[in-house]
């Protein structure tokens, strides 16, 4: 493989292992006013935004062990929007903190230990309408944390809190 790739994978795997780390230090101190502000016009509050990382990631994490463990599964889609209004999204961070902290730490053990061939398994994504690989949904979820973060540190920064 070349170095570029496994430097890039590394990175990304290093996203995945800090985001517990990230996302607490990003909601760090904020009053109940401050993470019921919506980061955006018409977005998600800052709640919101945790509650999402743990839903979406908990998605994210049974993806990647079903591609693991079955030949090309066809994965489930689910309708997140909704999902940020259930009664669940409006709780204290602290369950959402603490699903992704044990979440990333196995979510982070199975990407280390695996092989390159690992990351070219695939499953396929309905709503897409894609098969995806495993170094594919990597760089995705890694994304996908860094973009949630900077939502609420850019929110900080922006109201300067």
């Amino acid at each position: 493989m070349p170095p570029e790739t496994t430097a890039t994978r590394d990175a990304n795997i290093n996203v995945i292992a800090g985001l517990p780390r990230e996302v607490r230090a990003a909601v760090e101190g904020l009053t109940r006013e401050q993470l019921d502000t919506p980061y955006r016009p018409e977005g998600w509050t800052v709640r919101q935004v945790v509650h999402h990382l743990a839903d979406s990631h908990l998605n994210g994490y049974v993806r990647l062990k079903l591609a693991l463990t079955e030949s090309v599964p066809t994965i489930k889609p689910y309708d997140e929007a909704p999902w940020a209004l259930l009664a669940d999204s409006q709780m204290p961070l602290e369950p959402s903190l603490a699903i992704l902290d044990g979440l990333h730490q196995r979510w982070t053990a199975i990407y280390r230990a695996m092989r390159d061939d690992d990351f070219a398994r695939t499953f396929d994504h309905p709503e897409r309408r894609e098969r995806l690989t495993l170094e594919r949904h990597l760089h995705i979820y890694a994304w996908h944390s860094r973009h949630h973060v900077a939502h609420i540190t850019s929110l900080r920064l922006r109201k300067q809190w």
